[in-house]
């Protein structure tokens, strides 16, 4: 039988909580719903606008938030709409019905080069994961369909799968003049379908969780806490933009030693692993003053 975890998150505005499942709620369609009468293709946000506090009910991929109104606090009712939503959700009903939704957006592809000569990005029109994950082989991409399927084509290398693009990585042998225009049309056609990018009740997808990603910077000391902020606020973006990451993996404190892994785009690449290293070095040396005697980064 299904067994849904419910995580009960806080958000910036009190009036709001976020009930994060441990599974797919919608194929990364989101959904706002201000009433009952709006709610018609929601059963389930029919059943919760039957709480009298309920103002008003948003839907995406793997949560569901719900402001309230001002007549109860959260601490007082969270626990019991958090088993409400848990209940339905493992009955296997129907969470949105999109039958008769408004027409969906086309699916759009487009191919852009990165600083790494061996990956391509390609850029979709709509959030195709809630957060990143990458494989290096079809053994490590049983959790995910799309890269599997990626895998079956002999020149695929790595892929990586972040908000609204996939980073490919090739291998040497094939110019990228000869399959991208291959690989453009695949994950076009791939992603029209509806199918899944990566399976729900996967170790890999319980990873990408806030849950549990609160959990692991909860678990940090104080100064990986600040690298990992560091890393968020000004570093990540800019990779981001050239189809890579670069992740937090561990900090000595007796030796002062950093480690970072670089994944998509910017592993392997021959420009970024030396740039980057000394830029985050750099940074992190200037802004933890006495606590960074260096950085080692790692290829994913």
């Amino acid at each position: 039988m299904p067994n849904t975890q419910i995580s009960i998150l806080e958000t910036s505005n009190p009036s709001i909580v976020k009930f994060e499942a441990n599974s797919f709620l919608t194929q990364y369609e989101s959904f706002e719903f201000n009433n009952i009468d709006e709610a018609k293709a929601s059963p389930l946000a029919q059943q919760l606008f039957y709480l009298p506090f309920v103002k008003k009910i948003y839907i995406s991929s793997n949560f569901i938030a719900i402001e309230r109104y001002d007549i109860v606090q959260w601490k007082e009712v969270q626990e019991e709409v958090a088993k409400q939503i848990k209940d339905y959700i493992d009955s296997g009903a129907t969470i949105v019905e999109t039958t008769n939704a408004a027409k969906k957006t086309p699916v759009t592809v487009y191919a852009e080069s990165t600083p790494n000569p061996a990956v391509i990005k390609f850029v979709v029109n709509k959030k195709i994961v809630p957060t990143l994950f990458e494989f290096s082989s079809v053994d490590e991409a049983k959790a995910s369909p799309f890269a599997s399927e990626l895998f079956h084509f002999p020149f695929v290398k790595n892929v990586f799968i972040d908000a609204n693009y996939v980073s490919i990585t090739k291998h040497d042998d094939t110019p990228w003049d000869d399959i991208t225009a291959t690989l453009r049309a695949f994950i076009t056609s791939y992603i029209e379908t509806g199918k899944a990018i990566v399976l729900a009740h996967t170790p890999e997808f319980q990873k990408s969780t806030e849950a549990h990603k609160e959990a692991y910077f909860d678990s940090l000391n104080d100064t990986s806490k600040e690298i990992v902020n560091i890393l968020n606020e000004y570093v990540k973006p800019a990779v981001a933009s050239d189809g890579g990451n670069i992740e937090f993996q561990s900090y000595n404190e007796n030796t002062k030693v950093v480690k970072v892994i670089l994944q998509g785009a910017c592993s392997g690449c021959p420009s970024s692993t030396v740039t980057l290293k000394n830029g985050i070095e750099t940074m992190l040396k200037e802004m933890l003053k006495g606590k960074v005697s260096s950085v080692e980064a790692i290829n994913g």
